[in-house]
């Protein structure tokens, strides 16, 4: 056995001078190479060689001559047409439906069983038989109105309904202070809006309507009109909120709130 100080270490062979090659006579010793020569010496390249283009960093395997321009268009239809005439592969292994892994199962909780006891009484008879309106004055008496946080109250005003015309209709016609109405993002119909204009028509104290964001969003053609024949014996209103479809309601509409805005506007100022 031989320790670290006795080891040997391997005498290497002398380099041999390499004899100069000329440049002038490089074209005689192309010459002289057979074919297969020529063939390796073209294939040693080197891939990473940057001053060579990425085109000629490996050699030409293919043997076969040209047969005409690259053309796009017939490359991709002769690839289409070749991948439709080639049958399938065969599969050496037929499928089978395999489930691997462990299959996740919602976990089912048991239902707790309540037993709720329910005894007719007099009041039952009585909530039943009430109308909205009654609930809502009892609920107003009682104080729940005051249980209701901030959220469930906002949600209760989104599933306000308003029918044609409706109370705020009616109220309208008899005002004679309010100056602002707001009922967007509601259920207000077309129709709504037409007999909630005309009621504000009676006194002509309302001077901003606000009625855009409906859940019918399409009013239609004759909505539209009806409204801009309203607004047009309205000589108070000065600011109308709406979505309209067509650009001659939507205009005449505009002129009308610019001729009762300038009208006010000389009244302020003292001119006729």
């Amino acid at each position: 056995m031989q320790t670290a100080d006795t080891m040997e270490v391997p005498q290497l062979k002398p380099v041999q001078d390499v004899p100069e090659i000329d440049l002038d006579d490089i074209d005689k010793l192309l010459e002289s190479l057979s074919p297969e020569e020529l063939e390796e010496l073209n294939g040693d390249f080197d891939p990473d060689n940057s001053l060579l283009p990425p085109s000629q960093r490996m050699k030409n395997q293919t043997s076969k001559a040209p047969t005409g321009p690259y053309h796009r268009k017939k490359l991709l239809d002769f690839l289409e047409k070749k991948a439709k005439e080639e049958k399938d592969w065969e599969q050496n292994k037929p499928f089978v439906k395999e489930i691997r892994g462990k299959i996740w199962k919602p976990k089912v909780e048991p239902k707790s069983k309540e037993e709720e006891e329910h005894l007719e009484t007099e009041w039952d008879d009585i909530l039943t038989a009430a109308s909205e309106e009654e609930l809502v004055d009892l609920a107003a008496v009682l104080g729940f109105h005051g249980m209701l946080n901030q959220t469930q109250y906002y949600a209760g005003l989104d599933n306000m309904k308003i029918e044609a015309g409706g109370f705020q209709a009616e109220a309208l016609s008899e005002n004679k202070t309010l100056k602002v109405l707001n009922v967007e993002s509601n259920f207000v119909s077309g129709e709504a809006i037409v007999e909630i204009m005309k009621a504000i028509n009676k006194n002509q104290t309302l001077q901003e309507l606000r009625v855009a964001n409906q859940k019918p969003e399409v009013l239609g053609n004759k909505v539209e009109m009806a409204l801009v024949k309203l607004i047009g014996e309205n000589s108070t209103l000065l600011r109308f909120g709406i979505a309209l479809e067509f650009p001659d309601a939507r205009v005449r509409i505009h002129e009308k709130l610019q001729e009762n805005n300038d009208n006010l506007r000389k009244k302020r100022v003292g001119k006729d």
